[in-house]
């Protein structure tokens, strides 16, 4: 599940958080065999096994065994790990029965994963998870929030982020868009950038050269310090409920939409808005469309924004979420609780446009 870029080697590359594969499996064992593109902070792999959760830290795969493998498409930068497949542990020593494994992407295009192999025992088998995917399509379109960025520091939930590096507290699984999701019964993309804003040129994704989400919505592959660009065919995925999770980063370095609401930068990123709603709506045409911010501090200003513009277009399919606590519940990144919170009330918004949507 998620945008997998499926190459000529036919080894599956995770880009965007969530992206996953579900399977089971007998035996005592499993690992997996990866390659791992990093630009910055920590890398982690998440998985669950019967439930339990687990956290493989992928820094410390350098010391594991090494299995070289061409791969001419990745740009192995000084930050970037070699370009080598090194297997890793994911659990030992599990009871010998039959095991329920999801493995997902933590985070979001900090880091490119490669994976090249799943390893059991020998005697183990390998089989299809049981149940068919969902007939129920959601995709998001976010920021470091819908990436679950930093969610795991639990004690400073309201609070500001710390200045230590969090990178391996983020986990997509506890994002709100993921938790409505699985709340929904519905498969997921999510398709966010921590530090995206809508355009280019803002916010805090490769600043100061900043790359936004008009340059990363229709991609597979777009951090171009690890490889080169890639398109994503649409054609693969039709989701049925889209959401456009973006205004909070719009206001770095400057916050124009608060500061001069009839300006014309403001008025600039109103009309980008509305475009890419439209453009949204052309490539999904049954999609319901919903548009909210977060609960993270932000002036009340982009909210109106959002609303206006969406109000201008004038659809029955484009709706505007406002949450309870909107703009004024945290300081800092929305912890796990602040992303049920959300997840909550998205997924109870969703609820009441009806079952016909699906």
């Amino acid at each position: 599940m998620g945008r997998v870029d499926w190459k000529a080697d036919q080894c599956p590359l995770w880009v965007f958080p969530y992206t996953q594969v579900r399977f089971r499996f007998t035996g005592k064992y499993l690992g997996v065999r990866l390659i791992n593109a990093r630009q910055y902070g920590t890398s982690c792999l998440g998985a669950f096994i019967d439930g339990f959760e687990y956290r493989i830290d992928l820094v410390h795969c350098r010391s594991q065994r090494n299995v070289p493998v061409a791969d001419q498409d990745f740009v192995w930068s000084d930050s970037a790990v070699s370009p080598y497949s090194v297997e890793v542990t994911i659990a030992d020593n599990l009871p010998d029965i039959e095991h329920e494994a999801v493995i997902f992407k933590r985070q979001d295009g900090q880091h490119y994963l490669k994976l090249t192999g799943i390893m059991l025992e020998q005697s183990a088998k390998l089989y299809p998870d049981k149940e068919q995917p969902s007939k129920r399509r959601m995709e998001v379109f976010g920021d470091s929030i819908a990436c679950g960025e930093r969610n795991e520091a639990s004690l400073y939930a309201g609070r500001e982020d710390p200045s230590a590096d969090l990178s391996s507290y983020s986990n997509a699984w506890y994002s709100f868009a993921a938790i409505a999701a699985r709340s929904l019964g519905a498969q997921l993309h999510d398709v966010s950038q921590g530090g995206a804003a809508l355009l280019d040129g803002i916010g805090w994704f490769q600043a100061p050269q900043s790359i936004g989400m008009e340059s990363i919505w229709n991609k597979i592959e777009y951090n171009s310090f690890i490889g080169p660009c890639r398109p994503w065919d649409f054609s693969q995925y039709q989701p049925q409920v889209v959401i456009v999770a973006l205004g909070q980063n719009d206001a770095h370095p400057r916050d124009f939409m608060a500061q001069d609401y009839s300006g014309s930068q403001a008025e600039h990123w109103r009309r980008s808005y509305a475009k890419f709603l439209r453009t949204l709506m052309e490539i999904y045409p049954r999609a319901q469309i919903i548009t909210a911010t977060s609960v993270l501090a932000h002036n009340e200003h982009w909210d109106r924004a959002i609303e206006e513009t969406c109000r201008e277009l004038g659809r029955s399919c484009i709706h505007h979420l406002v949450y309870r606590r909107n703009g004024i519940a945290t300081s800092g990144h929305p912890r796990i609780s602040e992303q049920q919170e959300m997840a909550d009330e998205l997924a109870a918004f969703i609820q009441d446009l009806g079952s016909r949507i699906w």
